[in-house]
């Protein structure tokens, strides 16, 4: 019933900002802290940024740290990532996470491409 959609990706120039949005249903959604993973073919699966269910904690891979923010709107069971300065490593499949009951749960993903 947990289910996790993601939305925003796209073609983007170095340098170029994207938003990210992650869509929540099937659970309560402010009682859990949300993850934004990403996957670049041939790499290792990469935890990109947490925010607390209360949006007032947050933590970033050193990667993206000072270029990305992640943030969370409860009213509207969502969770979004927004990109600056985007570097064409940057490029990859990115994907709204949540664990609940020690489980695991992933949308689909959304893919971002920084190329010029």
């Amino acid at each position: 019933q947990v289910q996790l959609v993601e939305s925003g990706g796209g073609l983007v120039q170095p340098g170029g900002s994207l938003r990210l949005s992650c869509a929540a249903s099937g659970f309560p959604f402010s009682l859990y802290a949300m993850n934004w993973y990403r996957q670049a073919p041939g790499k290792e699966r990469e935890r990109v940024a947490t925010i607390s269910y209360g949006g007032g904690s947050t933590n970033y891979a050193d990667s993206v740290k000072g270029r990305f923010t992640i943030s969370r709107d409860n009213a509207k069971k969502t969770v979004y990532l927004q990109m600056n300065s985007l570097k064409p490593e940057d490029t990859a499949v990115y994907h709204c996470n949540t664990q609940r009951s020690s489980m695991n749960y992933w949308g689909k993903g959304t893919l971002v491409t920084v190329s010029s």
